[in-house]
């Protein structure tokens, strides 16, 4: 079984800063796309950023110079590291990856459970 588990997500006044972190863990054998997504009450989930295994990253225009999306392919973990936070980035944030695991030939798409975070005006 594949497992994608997030940290970081909490309340924090405008302009403030989180980082995001989600490991990737058990029978994997290459994880190649892994990103985040957010999805805020009564809207559709979108993507916020994206890095690939070698390292090359993609953002939304939103959040382009105030979010960096970076990995970790030793520990499987990507990092979502955002700055300069407004209310509108309130959501829940959710892990992504595309991977293949052990068992299989086949690349599979995992989702972690979702961390809040919150950002007061």
């Amino acid at each position: 079984q594949v497992q994608l588990v997030e940290s970081g997500g909490g309340l924090v006044q405008t302009g403030g800063s989180l980082r995001l972190s989600c490991a990737a863990s058990g029978s994997i054998f290459r994880t190649d796309v892994m990103g985040w997504y957010r999805q805020a009450p009564g809207k559709r989930r979108e993507l916020v950023a994206a890095i690939t295994n070698d390292g090359s990253p993609n953002y939304a225009d939103s959040v382009k110079g105030r979010f960096t999306i970076s990995r970790d392919n030793a520990k499987n973990t990507v990092y979502l590291q955002m700055n300069s936070l407004k209310p509108e980035d309130t959501a829940v944030y959710y892990c992504n990856a595309n991977l293949r695991p052990r068992w299989s030939r086949a690349h599979y798409e995992y989702w972690g459970q979702g961390t809040q975070v919150t950002v007061s005006s």
